[in-house]
């Protein structure tokens, strides 16, 4: 039997990874859900500060929906994987400018081969000076302020798509689908009147503090203060604050270690996996875990003595 193995009995392990299917729907609709909430609240409160709530709040769900794309990445959603991929991209990828199927071509390959040469978000990322630490604070900052002003949303979200573009399986037929999702919800958002509200409430949220969101979740994951030598250091579990849990990781995606050795627990589970696999004080004792996206990350990541401009990315092994 593995190391990995050893560090869970497998029929807890088996019981853990069972889907049920209601709560990622009851998951899917709530987020849903809350978004049309909080634009209700908005418009019918007609304030300045209500609308900046209702942005991060939307951003929030919007980043929740994207969790639970990576949930139907790993086909954790419901157990017919046609059908899931087909209500997933309607309800949680489309609307996000992405594809489940793209996606789960770059993020099966970074499990397959997470934090080496092979692992494209890795190879990706290397270099980039947003993804280089120690920082100092100060660079850290700017960097959020870049996605606050959207600037650094854009850059991130082309570099995606180039990304994408490279491992694109779509038939014509799902590609005029799609187009036909836009060209719909552009026909209904025009004769409905509403693209004031889209704007506001979409395009904004989306492409400045939903970005931010993401970013910090994607430094929190596998860098800053990592050592790439070992699986249990190589990914970063994170304890956030409460109000954290609404931004930095919906669905449970702080349990990112746990994921990456148990990917086929949905995300429901992830808390027992993480209680269960804390009582081997062996996993205990080398698991990185950090307290906090707010406090405990920022220890991490950045330094005083941190150069002005970093380029130096970590080694991979």
């Amino acid at each position: 039997m593995s190391e990995r193995n050893r560090r869970i009995d497998p029929r807890e392990l088996k019981r853990l990874s069972i889907l049920q299917p209601w709560k990622s729907l009851a998951a899917i609709a709530a987020d849903w859900a809350i978004i049309v909430a909080a634009i209700a609240v908005s418009e019918y409160a007609g304030n300045a500060f209500v609308y900046l709530l209702s942005v991060l709040v939307i951003a929030g769900r919007m980043h929740a929906l994207g969790c639970l794309v990576h949930e139907a990445a790993h086909y954790r959603i419901i157990k017919a994987r046609r059908l899931s991929d087909w209500m997933s991209d309607l309800l949680l990828a489309w609307p996000m400018l992405a594809t489940v199927d793209g996606y789960r071509q770059n993020h099966l390959a970074h499990h397959q081969h997470a934090n080496t040469d092979d692992d494209p978000d890795w190879t990706a990322k290397r270099g980039m000076a947003q993804f280089t630490f120690p920082q100092k604070v100060a660079r850290g900052l700017v960097q959020l302020l870049g996605y606050l002003v959207a600037v650094n949303s854009i850059r991130d979200m082309v570099h995606m798509a180039k990304r994408m573009s490279k491992n694109d399986r779509s038939t014509r037929g799902y590609k005029l689908l799609r187009l036909g999702f836009y060209v719909a919800a552009a026909a209904i958002i025009t004769l409905a009147g509403i693209w004031r509200e889209f704007a506001l409430y979409w395009l904004v949220p989306f492409f400045t503090v939903f970005c931010l969101f993401l970013y910090v979740r994607s430094v929190a994951e596998h860098f800053g203060s990592m050592d790439y030598t070992d699986e249990l250091t190589s990914s970063r579990t994170v304890y956030p604050h409460a109000w954290e849990k609404l931004f930095f990781a919906p669905h449970n995606i702080n349990y990112h270690l746990e994921h990456h050795l148990y990917p086929g627990v949905p995300f429901y589970n992830l808390p027992e996996l993480h209680a269960i696999l804390m009582r081997n004080k062996a996993y205990a004792d080398r698991a990185h875990i950090t307290r906090g996206y707010t406090t405990g990350l920022p220890a991490e990541c950045f330094s005083p003595s941190a150069p002005l401009l970093p380029s130096q990315h970590p080694v991979s092994y």
